[in-house]
């Protein structure tokens, strides 16, 4: 049995304010918006949705090559518009590979925001990486980007 550590920093500016950001992340609604894959790869079979400290939400799917994948996500520090801190479980086919611990941070910048986000990993048990998370996070912040409101 093994666990392979992982971290890395991903930062985005967008126009909008650290308000509209922080809302993106806040309400179901907003969220459902950039944070799934692009186009038509997965089939959801359940999600559910709690934003605050001690809460949870979860995502589990079914995507076009046959697996399903869940996310489990709990929240532990959230300061409204400026920071939210959560840890994340993620299962392939029911086999755990990963627990995450993320913090979002937003910071204004001009008439905008920068959001950093900083992410440390545990990969278990012979599951490889090999950057697919970080890689997928920076999708999902182009999508978070592509979907705010003006």
């Amino acid at each position: 049995m093994t666990a392979v550590h992982d971290k890395f920093v991903l930062e985005r500016v967008y126009r909008q304010s650290p308000a509209k950001v922080f809302a993106a992340f806040a309400t179901e609604e907003a969220k459902r918006r950039w944070f799934a894959p692009p186009g038509d790869e997965w089939d959801l079979i359940s999600r559910g949705f709690e934003f605050g400290v001690g809460a949870s939400e979860h995502i589990e799917a079914k995507w076009k090559t046959g697996r399903v994948s869940r996310f489990d996500c709990d929240y532990h520090d959230i300061v409204p518009d400026k920071r939210i801190v959560y840890a994340y479980r993620m299962k392939i086919d029911g086999k755990p590979i990963s627990v995450n611990l993320a913090t979002v941070e937003l910071h204004p910048e001009g008439a905008g925001t920068r959001l950093v986000h900083t992410e440390t990993g545990v990969y278990l048990d012979g599951y490889e990486d090999n950057g697919s998370r970080e890689h997928g996070i920076g999708i999902q912040l182009d999508m978070l980007g592509e979907t705010l409101p003006d």
